[in-house]
C-alpha cells in the first residue's frame, strides 16, 4: 500500500475575511447549518484532544451536544482517560472534520464540567439505551476480560432500572463545557493552497480575526 499517493483535491470553493461573522459563535452556527442541510452523517461529531501532566496526548472523537453561553458542551463518564487529563490539564482541542464539504473547524480552549442540574437534564433526555450504556460503562477506559461480562452487567442493570421508570444519572457521569480561545475555520482549495481564518480572543474578551498562512 503507497499512502503517497492518496491526495484529494480540493475544489468547492473558498471563504474571505470579508464575509465572517464578526462572532466566531454566529459563524460556527452557519457551518453547522450548512453541514446539516447537506446530511452531513454526524456533523456533531468531533476530534477531542486532552493531554495529563507529563504532556502525554491522547484523542478520540465524542459529539456536540449544544452550544450555551460561547461554550461548548459534551458529556461523558467522569473516570474515563479523557476525564482524568483534564483533571489535571484543563486544556484541550477540538476539530470538526467535514470531507463532503472540504471543510474544518479547529478550536483550542478550556474545559470545565457542566452543573449537575445541566448534566441530569441532558441524561434524562437520552434514549433508555443509552441511560443503561452509561451505568454499564461505570469504568470506562478500565481493562475487560470478555465482553460477556458487559452484557452480563447491562441484563442486571435493565432489571434494577426497568424502562417504565426513570433511570437516575449516575454520580460518575456528566457534562464538560470548552470555553474557547481560538478557532480556526479552515476550506480546503486547489494546490493546497487552503484558506485558514481564525478568531483569537483578545484580552478585552473581544475576538480578532486573522489568515494564516496554509
Amino acid at each position: 500500500m503507497n499512502l503517497s499517493d492518496l491526495r484529494e483535491n480540493y475544489t468547492k470553493g473558498g471563504i474571505r475575511i470579508a464575509e465572517m461573522h464578526p462572532s466566531p459563535f454566529a459563524q460556527l452556527e452557519e457551518w453547522f447549518l450548512v453541514a446539516r442541510e447537506q446530511k452531513i452523517p454526524d456533523s456533531n461529531a468531533m476530534n477531542l484532544a486532552t493531554s495529563n501532566q507529563e504532556g502525554l496526548v491522547s484523542s478520540r472523537t465524542v459529539l456536540l451536544k449544544g452550544i450555551v453561553n460561547e461554550k461548548l458542551q459534551f458529556f461523558t463518564n467522569y473516570r474515563s482517560q479523557k476525564a482524568r487529563d483534564l483533571a489535571e490539564n484543563q486544556h484541550a482541542a477540538l476539530t470538526f472534520h467535514w470531507r463532503e464539504l472540504e471543510r474544518q473547524i479547529n478550536i483550542r480552549g478550556t474545559v470545565e464540567k457542566s452543573s449537575r442540574e445541566v448534566s441530569e437534564a441532558y441524561f434524562k433526555s437520552r434514549p433508555y439505551s443509552s441511560q443503561i450504556g452509561a451505568w454499564v460503562s461505570e469504568h470506562q477506559s478500565a481493562r475487560v476480560g470478555v465482553r460477556s461480562s458487559l452484557e452480563a452487567r447491562e441484563a442486571e442493570l435493565i432489571t434494577r432500572f426497568p424502562e417504565s421508570g426513570e433511570v437516575p444519572c449516575p454520580e460518575f457521569w456528566g457534562g464538560y463545557e470548552l470555553r474557547p480561545s481560538y478557532i480556526e475555520f479552515w476550506q480546503g482549495r486547489q494546490g493546497r493552497l487552503h484558506d485558514r481564518i481564525c478568531y483569537l480572543k483578545t484580552d478585552q474578551e473581544d475576538w480578532s480575526l486573522e489568515r494564516l498562512s496554509p
